[in-house]
């Protein structure tokens, strides 16, 4: 359905001419909750340069798009899914995190004792539980070993609202350009 729209209409840049254009580095229109996440990474003051970046969960709105974002700032990119769930190595590879990114909407899928001490944790998820919303991370633990972690709900989605704010304005100018 996003392929229906002109790209430069596209608020929240997952046409395929805009995924492509963010391969290549050459678009201004970011996936809105990838950019997000990227905002938060760099709020973190982490510089990612060299650093594992985890991202778990391979949506093609959230942990594909993100993947190309990180290795845009040379993170070294790990994208976890169900396969390495079910192989038994989640749980290696979160450990190894630098960046943790998990956005899958599996409540507390994350456990808390996996997470690198120090590590910058991003919980995308938004899962409802009982008559309360919590993410895909377990934040009581995890939160006592990350340096920083967004909050399920009020992290990311603020933000991404932000980026659609952003997108907008960007897409002004695109279908103004030259007019």
């Amino acid at each position: 359905m996003a392929n229906l729209l002109d790209p430069a209409k596209d608020l929240e840049g997952i046409n395929v001419a805009n995924i492509g254009k963010m391969i290549l580095g050459e678009t201004k229109i970011i996936p809105c909750t990838p950019a997000a996440v990227m905002e938060h990474v760099k709020a973190s003051g982490l510089n990612i340069r060299g650093k594992e970046a985890v991202v778990v969960g391979a949506s093609e709105i959230v942990g594909k798009p993100l993947s190309l974002l990180l290795l845009e700032e040379y993170a070294t990119v790990t994208i976890c899914h169900v396969a390495t769930h079910e192989a038994g190595k989640l749980r290696e590879h979160v450990g190894a995190a630098d960046v943790l990114i998990v956005a899958v909407g599996k409540p507390a899928l994350i456990k808390g004792e996996w997470i690198k001490k120090g590590a910058v944790v991003i919980d995308v998820g938004i899962n409802k539980v009982g008559d309360h919303v919590e993410g895909d991370v377990e934040f009581a633990e995890a939160v006592k070993r990350a340096s920083s972690i967004t909050p399920v709900p009020g992290g990311v989605g603020p933000v991404t609202v932000v980026m659609l704010m952003r997108n907008g304005i960007e897409a002004f100018k695109l279908q103004t350009k030259g007019k």
